[in-house]
C-alpha cells in the first residue's frame, strides 16, 4: 500500500521529493514537557554525507537504532521511503516519553499521520546495574556530561540499546506494513536525536536526565567517601594463604581444663511480644547443658541413643504430670505433637 495520491498542482511528483510547508504550529505539546517527557523540534534536513560514507546517524549508538529498524523491517522499499521522508523533513516534532517516541508525520494527505514507536523500558534491576556501572568509572560520568554514550557502559548487561524486536511500531495510516513508511521515518529520526544527546535513549528506556545524574552523583560520593576511609584505615593483618597451607608439625594441644562439678544454668531470657518463648529457651538451654556435661566427664551423650519418641518422654519426666500447670501443659502438648502422640500417651509414658 502507499498513500503517495497524486498532487494535482505536481502530477509527476513522488512523496519524496514533494516540498513539506510548515504548518501552522506542532501538533506537539512542549508546555507538557517534564523530567519524564522532552519534545525536540522538527530536526532540519540532515548534512549531506560523503559518497560511500555508510551509516544514516553520526553516533555508534544511533546507528544501533537504525540497525534495530533494518533488521525488523519486512522489506527494504518501506525503508528507503521511511528514509526519504526523514531526509525531506516530513517528521514534525518528537516527543519521548519512558517506553514511547511519538511524532506526526506528513504524508500526501493533508493531515498528518500520528506515529509512535513503543520499546521496552528497564527494570529496576537493570538500572542498578547500569548506574553500577557508570559510577565504577569516573570517565563514563564524564562522557555521559558531555553528551557521549561509551561502548563498555551500554554493555553492561542491561540491554540498553534496542534490539528488533524492542521496537514495535503503529501508525494511523491505512498501510499495514512492518514498519510502514511513516514509522520508519520517525526510527531515522530518533536515531539523529540519539546522536545529539544519548538521554534521549536514556529517557525511552524509563529514566529522565535529572534523575540519573542525581543517583550516579550519590554513587559517585559514597564511592568516594569508601575509597578515602579505606586509605586511612590500617590494613587488616593476615597470613598468606601459602603460608597456612604449607606443611608443618602442629604444636601440641594445651591440656583441657578440669570439667565443672554439675551444669550452670543458664541466663535467663526476657520474653517480648514477638519473641522466642522464654520458656522453651531455658528447657533447651537446661537439656543442652547437661547433655554437653554428662559427655565431657563420661565420653558419651545418654540422649543419642534415644528415639524421638523416648526422647520426648524424657523431656516430659522433667515436669511430672500431676498437678500441671499451664506451662507444662503447653510443653506436654509441644511434645507431643513433634512426636505424634496425644498430650494423654505422654503423661502415662
Amino acid at each position: 500500500h502507499s498513500d503517495a495520491t497524486p498532487d494535482p498542482a505536481a502530477p509527476h511528483s513522488t512523496p519524496a521529493q514533494l516540498p513539506i510547508a510548515a504548518p501552522p504550529r506542532s501538533m506537539a505539546a512542549p508546555g507538557r514537557d517534564g523530567e519524564l517527557r522532552r519534545t525536540f523540534p522538527a530536526l532540519p534536513a540532515p548534512p549531506a554525507r560523503p559518497q560511500g560514507t555508510d551509516g544514516f546517524a553520526e553516533t555508534w549508538w544511533g546507528n544501533a537504532r537504525v540497525a534495530a529498524l533494518e533488521e525488523m523491517a519486512m522489506g527494504a522499499a518501506r525503508l528507503g521511503r521511511g528514509k526519504a521522508y526523514a531526509r525531506a523533513g516530513h517528521v514534525d516534532a518528537i516527543t519521548v516519553t519512558p517506553g514511547l517516541v511519538l511524532a506526526y508525520v506528513h504524508g500526501s494527505r493533508p493531515r498528518p499521520y500520528r506515529v509512535q514507536i513503543r520499546m521496552r523500558t528497564l527494570s529496576d534491576e537493570d538500572w542498578e546495574r547500569f548506574l553500577d556501572a557508570a559510577a565504577e568509572r569516573p570517565r563514563h560520568i564524564a562522557a555521559l556530561l558531555d553528551k557521549d554514550l561509551p561502548q563498555s557502559l551500554a554493555d553492561s548487561g542491561v540491554g540498553l540499546l534496542p534490539g528488533p524486536g524492542d521496537l514495535v511500531p503503529q501508525c494511523s495510516c491505512p498501510d499495514s506494513g512492518h514498519p510502514c513508511k511513516h514509522a520508519a521515518a520517525l526510527c531515522y529520526q530518533t536515531a539523529r536525536l540519539l546522536d545529539e544527546d544519548p538521554f534521549v535513549l536514556l529517557l525511552s528506556r524509563g529514566r529522565g536526565e535529572r534523575e540519573l545524574l542525581d543517583a550516579l552523583s550519590r554513587r559517585s560520593a559514597t564511592l568516594a567517601a569508601r575509597s578515602a576511609r579505606a586509605e586511612r584505615e590500617p590494613a587488616l593483618p593476615g597470613v598468606r594463604a601459602t603460608d597456612a597451607l604449607a606443611s608443618r608439625t602442629l604444636p601440641p594441644l594445651p591440656a583441657p581444663l578440669p570439667a565443672p562439678a554439675y551444669p550452670e544454668q543458664p541466663p535467663a531470657y526476657p520474653a517480648s511480644p514477638g519473641g522466642p518463648d522464654p520458656f522453651a529457651l531455658d528447657q533447651l538451654a537446661t537439656d543442652a547443658a547437661a547433655r554437653a556435661h554428662a559427655l565431657l566427664t563420661t565420653g558419651r551423650d545418654p540422649v543419642a541413643e534415644l528415639t524421638l519418641w523416648q526422647d520426648a518422654v524424657r523431656l516430659a519426666a522433667t515436669r511430672p504430670g500431676s498437678g500441671l500447670t499451664a506451662t507444662t501443659r503447653a510443653l506436654y502438648a509441644s511434645l507431643a505433637t513433634a512426636a505424634g502422640r496425644t498430650p494423654a500417651d505422654l503423661a502415662r509414658a
